[in-house]
């Protein structure tokens, strides 16, 4: 049925969500708060597609049959406020799109590891040479992949804010990594909230689906104690032997036990090393296995991954000095993974938007691993604070340039300078790919 689609947001998610919606036959009005991105605008013009950039004329959205929203928007904002009472469905791409494909979906989230775990699965079954598309909160738009291709399977990174838009889709293999505060400012600084929003992942799960989650997590183990899973269920631990099917790791082997097969690689093999990687690639092991992906395609694939840019990525080694970017970790557990795999005296690049971050989870690390801290952010009170009796030295940087500069003056050889926020960006740095990039361009400068 002919429906007046509303797209709110012209990025990545909303373009590909409009061209699907117009492709099948919807009336669509795409409306931007902010500016367009001139890519995204040659998309909707070469579709003729009608939008509107740097206000939302509520004539127009208010009478709308249905709202696809982007995940950036927050439901506090005004005209989210109107549509809900004038009780006009708002939903996400990731819904919308599944509604237009039969393809086989691993969806994969966490408060960190998600990244790399459905990159590591993308490969994998790439590797094996199944029809797999890679989207969601990374990749190209799902609902541009669903409106340009005719992909088999789709293996989809999925953020909380965009499993709160879910309601009907449903995911063939549902992966939950793990769950740490995060995003807490947009979940009323409630964590059942955001713990909520994650376990959407399960939703429309029945007894032919599956459930791969870290038992290592108490924060997932306690929820499952609620909760009634339809699914079947594939745990993955470190620290303990799964007795059913799942992964585990034994000494220095990760066992795979996914019927009818059993099979062993050592860590050591693995192209990611550190702890939260050997999570990763036990989750994305699994998820094959699961579609009948032979072992060996597992193991070789695993064994010559290339690591995410931005995520722990070695930057350059600069007079004994190594340079670390991973301006992905834009929470404190992201961060804690990163100060866990460092081996050499540290100096920890640190700042941006807060968002309800409890620092003390890192402070027995931040007291082994790091000689120093620099700040980088509009306001840097509360790390300060947090740290100022755990390091003997904590500066402030306005800029790149000036963090690097300070760092390689504070380093010996053999040190490293890593830059793992803990926030958000937005405060200095659009994304954490820009804030990512501008600390690579300044390490090239020295």
């Amino acid at each position: 049925m002919k429906k007046k689609i509303v797209i709110l947001g012209a990025g990545e998610s909303g373009t590909g969500a409009a061209v699907l919606a117009s492709k099948k036959g919807h009336e669509v009005f795409v409306s931007d708060f902010g500016k367009i991105k001139n890519k995204y605008k040659n998309v909707l013009s070469h579709f003729e597609i009608n939008y509107e950039e740097g206000k939302h004329s509520e004539t127009i959205l208010l009478t709308a049959d249905e709202v696809i929203k982007s995940p950036g928007i927050p439901d506090s904002v005004g005209i989210i406020r109107k549509l809900k009472e004038k009780r006009i469905n708002i939903i996400s791409e990731i819904e919308f799109a599944g509604r237009y494909t039969s393809a086989k979906k691993i969806c994969i989230t966490g408060s960190n590891g998600k990244t790399t775990t459905t990159l590591l699965t993308h490969h994998i079954l790439s590797k094996a040479g199944l029809n797999v598309g890679l989207a969601g909160n990374v990749g190209q738009s799902f609902a541009m992949q669903v409106a340009e291709k005719n992909f088999d399977y789709y293996v989809l990174e999925i953020s909380s804010f965009q499993l709160d838009g879910m309601y009907e889709f449903k995911a063939d293999i549902a992966v939950l990594m793990n769950i740490t505060p995060d995003h807490l400012d947009r979940y009323d600084y409630n964590f059942q909230n955001y713990v909520d929003s994650k376990f959407r992942i399960i939703r429309n799960q029945n007894q032919t689906d599956a459930f791969i989650y870290c038992v290592d997590d108490p924060v997932i183990i306690n929820e499952l104690t609620k909760k009634r899973i339809d699914s079947k269920m594939y745990p993955f631990s470190i620290f303990q032997k799964i007795k059913g099917q799942g992964a585990y790791l034994d000494e220095t082997n990760i066992c795979f036990n996914i019927k009818p097969n059993f099979f062993t690689m050592t860590f050591e093999n693995l192209a990611l090393q550190g702890k939260h990687n050997i999570y990763n690639s036990m989750a994305a092991g699994i998820a094959c296995r699961i579609f009948d992906i032979r072992k060996d395609v597992i193991k070789e694939s695993l064994s010559d991954f290339q690591n995410v840019e931005h995520r722990l990525e070695f930057v350059a080694r600069i007079h004994g000095v190594d340079f670390i970017n991973d301006s992905k970790a834009t929470n404190v557990n992201s961060t804690w993974y990163a100060l866990e795999s460092m081996s050499n005296p540290t100096i920890w690049i640190a700042g941006g938007i807060d968002k309800g971050n409890d620092y003390s989870l890192l402070k027995d690390l931040v007291g082994k691993k790091v000689k120093s801290i620099i700040c980088i952010g509009k306001d840097n009170k509360k790390l300060i604070d947090a740290f100022q009796d755990v390091v003997e030295f904590i500066v402030e940087a306005s800029s790149m340039e000036e963090v690097v500069k300070y760092g390689l003056n504070m380093a010996s050889a053999e040190d490293v300078i890593l830059l793992s926020p803990a926030c958000a960006s937005f405060d200095l740095f659009e994304n954490f790919e820009e804030r990512g990039n501008k600390f690579k361009k300044a390490v090239s400068r020295l």
